[in-house]
């Protein structure tokens, strides 16, 4: 039988208390023990950073996929991730970024604790059994690649967004059944990577119908302090209007080692350029989203930063 890694990262799923906080791993890993299933080979360990899932970041969500690695080295190809819902799905783009087909995950978390507020039983109403269950059915059958399961649902793991924020049926994205563009080349996470990550800076907009002046200003003053990358998330299919002082201010950021990434503020539907009022978009020299959502595209930007260090070879390498 096909051994399964369990790996718990925290998050709603293991709390307890009034109000709730989380309990240590050492006495959840345990207690989730005795509400898995006995048919499966199921091996419980906590990840390696054990947070609230809101204060994750890039360098947590890269130890996890080294974890992994190291778990696969150790013959583990099938893993359950239990994670906060907050971050879910930057933490599932990731891991598809990074391990791209290499081995069988899924990553699920819940809305509402597993225990009772002691700690002593399972909830009464809970879905946070429903949804680690509906994974472990799932994981030994599913492709190699990452997904996310959540509320009887499992979607690519580059496509889930966080699409309400208290409801069961919380998560939104392209159904696993569905095929779609895989990653195909392996990251494997060094301790270099680790140390770099922990310095990436990206900056959103998601754009406000202001005039261009006030955008201008808007530019002027992240120019003086760039950040790696400044992602625009503009109107409809990405549009957004601009003037010859604004491209010149996206050529200043580049050449500051900042790439400005044109993206769209609306969650399903991709960047449409055939509009005249995105014929700026060249001049400017800014990179245009490919990817199939939000956290997807954080995801390729860790990738890129990991792999090149200046914002020319960031363009340059776009659309590997």
């Amino acid at each position: 039988m096909s051994k399964i890694a369990l790996i718990y990262m925290g998050g709603t799923f293991g709390c307890v208390g009034e109000p709730l906080s989380p309990m240590p791993e050492h006495d959840f890993l345990p207690c989730l023990h005795g509400y898995l299933p006995e048919n499966l080979a199921i091996e419980c360990f906590a990840a390696p950073v054990i947070k609230d899932s809101s204060a994750y970041t890039a360098v947590d969500w890269l130890k996890l996929v080294q974890f992994i690695q190291q778990l696969q080295l150790q013959g583990f190809q099938h893993f359950v991730v239990i994670h906060g819902t907050d971050t879910l799905s930057y933490a599932s783009a990731v891991l598809a970024r990074m391990l791209a087909k290499s081995c069988h995950v899924i990553i699920t978390g819940s809305q509402f604790p597993l225990l009772t507020v002691d700690g002593s039983t399972i909830r009464e109403q809970t879905d946070a059994r429903d949804n680690l269950w509906f994974a472990l059915d799932h994981i030994l059958s599913v492709d190699t690649g990452v997904y996310l399961a959540f509320y009887q649902q499992l979607f690519h793991g580059r496509t889930a967004l966080k699409a309400h924020t208290t409801e069961l049926n919380a998560f939104q994205g392209i159904p696993s059944t569905q095929a779609i563009m895989q990653q195909q080349q392996v990251t494997v996470v060094t301790d270099a990577m680790l140390q770099r990550a922990q310095k990436l800076n990206i900056l959103n907009w998601m754009m406000q119908p202001i005039g261009l002046e006030q955008l201008e200003n808007n530019l002027q003053h992240v120019l003086r302090h760039a950040p790696d990358f400044l992602i625009l998330q503009g109107f409809g299919t990405g549009n957004l209007v601009t003037n010859s002082a604004i491209i010149e201010l996206f050529q200043q950021l580049k050449q500051n080692n900042c790439l400005p990434v044109l993206t769209t503020q609306v969650t399903a539907g991709g960047i449409d350029q055939r509009y005249a009022v995105s014929a700026w978009v060249k001049e400017a020299q800014i990179a245009v989203s490919d990817c199939l959502g939000h956290a997807d595209l954080y995801a390729k930007l860790l990738a890129l930063y990991l792999q090149h260090e200046r914002a020319n070879d960031w363009l340059k390498h776009w659309h590997e």
